[in-house]
């Protein structure tokens, strides 16, 4: 079995299914938003407004928002693990892949706080 020390996942078994269910609740958010664009040509910022208003939005958002990050940090971790491992060999890989990994982190991090401000209008 393979294991995945710093994803989300128990295995590569349960990260496939995160970035597969993520994927999947992301394309279902962008088809709703292109169909809720095209039905309403002319969208006023009140239209916007209010169904970003409903609670059920708030909630198809956030879910998008965590599915995105996660699907993301599993990707990149596959990368700098597999790439950037394999490319330097050395402790100076190990040390340049945690540096990046930080550095990721914590922009996910900090585009998830941003994300809950802007959709629980947190000030």
């Amino acid at each position: 079995m393979v294991t995945s020390v710093t994803s989300f996942g128990r295995s590569g078994l349960y990260d496939w299914l995160i970035q597969r269910v993520g994927g999947v609740i992301m394309a279902a958010y962008l088809l709703f938003i292109v169909v809720f664009i095209a039905r309403n040509p002319e969208l006023t910022y009140e239209q916007w407004s209010a169904l970003y208003s409903q609670l059920w939005m708030r909630v198809f958002s956030f879910v998008t928002l965590l599915s995105f990050i996660s699907h993301a940090w599993i990707g990149l971790w596959a990368v700098l693990t597999d790439y950037l491992t394999e490319r330097l060999m050395g402790s100076k890989a190990t040390v340049l892949r945690i540096l990046a990994q930080v550095a990721l982190g914590g922009v996910a991090v900090t585009y998830l706080i941003w994300g809950i401000e802007i959709l629980w209008g947190f000030k």
